[in-house]
């Protein structure tokens, strides 16, 4: 029986007048502990969070260019990594903290990293899409990087929606990528079952969401998120907090996690417009129909080594939805790393510093 589950039979023993009045008290300076302790966990200053040092080398717009300082750490790697992530979260899931840092640990492999945030989009943002977002931010990103390091091509690292993006510009600009990595990112959009029963044309009218909020909050998109899995999502949380409030280790994650999970950002009204329709209602990106001034996203033209890193238990981008890539692109350099871990931990987390970390940093330095 767990904790929880003794104090729930001590208490209803309490009310039936079954245990002395010493035993009373045991269950309820336990029960009214922990409440003190949960009190002060959720009460106390958020921790930082993305602490390597790191400098802003170009912006536009909210975005800003990182690039990350090494500590303790040369650079022995010819080709720079660029890391892009979604446009829903706060990219610092990449760099939690000291030693749980996916940038950290890249930069003491040798490798000279860069990160772009896209920060969060204002009502004059709400009118930009895709094309904005590839062709003016992530297309003049990857410019300066080459610029910065003085190479003509760089790794693409590229995390959740941000590996959807990563690789719709590997097919535009595929001389600027040596090598794409692409973590749990949405493909072939068949394979989000739940999502696609939700958002069916039929039922969700994506015009009238975004004339009715211009940008959609990010309050909404999470929620969305969660009810993938309610009782994982809203319930787990705080009684796994309860029973393990007396462990450090533990309460010291949880409250990472949380701060990051509750720091979402507002996603551009016309970008999740065509997010909605031409991705999850259409599928168009492995059909060959998008289509970016003019330019068609064509995945074929994808011909550089490619690492497909997946997580077993993901709800978020199921395997089936990234692995998919391998069957349009051309690359004959190409692999897949599963992990027996869920969206977040392919991140953060043991495995990650574990296997994900070493085996990402492995697979790029051979590349090199």
């Amino acid at each position: 029986m767990t904790a929880h589950g003794n104090w729930a039979e001590a208490w209803k023993q309490m009310i039936d007048g079954e245990q002395g009045a010493e035993q009373k008290n045991i269950p309820f300076v336990q029960w009214s502990e922990r409440q003190r302790k949960i009190l002060e966990v959720i009460t106390k200053a958020e921790p930082e969070m993305g602490l390597t040092p790191k400098e802003i080398i170009w912006r536009k717009n909210k975005s800003k260019l990182y690039h990350f300082t090494p500590v303790d750490a040369k650079v022995t790697k010819k080709t720079p990594i660029l890391m892009v992530y979604a446009m829903i979260n706060k990219p610092y899931i990449l760099d939690v903290e000291p030693g749980n840092s996916f940038v950290e640990y890249l930069l003491q492999d040798g490798f000279d990293v860069y990160m772009l945030d896209w920060g969060d989009a204002g009502i004059e943002d709400s009118h930009n899409g895709f094309a904005e977002y590839i062709l003016d931010y992530l297309a003049k990103a990857v410019e300066r990087v080459c610029l910065h390091s003085g190479q003509e091509s760089i790794n693409l690292f590229s995390y959740c929606m941000g590996g959807t993006m990563g690789t719709m510009y590997t097919t535009l600009f595929p001389e600027r990528v040596k090598n794409l990595v692409v973590l749990a990112a949405p493909i072939d959009f068949r394979h989000a079952v739940l999502y696609n029963k939700w958002l069916d044309e039929k039922y969700f009218d994506v015009d009238k969401v975004v004339e009715t909020f211009g940008n959609v909050p990010a309050h909404m998109i999470d929620l969305g998120n969660k009810m993938l899995k309610p009782m994982s999502n809203f319930i787990n949380p705080w009684v796994q907090l309860y029973e393990k409030v007396d462990n450090e280790k533990f309460v010291h994650n949880w409250r990472l996690i949380n701060k990051w999970v509750n720091d979402g950002t507002d996603f551009p009204g016309q970008t999740y417009r065509e997010w909605i329709r031409d991705f999850y209602q259409q599928n168009k990106l492995i059909k060959g129909e998008i289509v970016l001034r003019g330019r068609r996203v064509d995945l074929s033209r994808i011909e550089c080594p490619v690492l497909i890193v997946t997580a077993e238990h993901d709800h978020i981008a199921p395997c089936d939805q990234t692995r998919a890539l391998f069957d349009y692109i051309s690359s004959t350099d190409k692999q897949e790393n599963n992990y027996p871990v869920g969206h977040v931990s392919l991140v953060f987390g043991g495995t990650a510093k574990k296997r994900v970390y070493p085996d990402t940093s492995a697979w790029l330095a051979a590349r090199d």
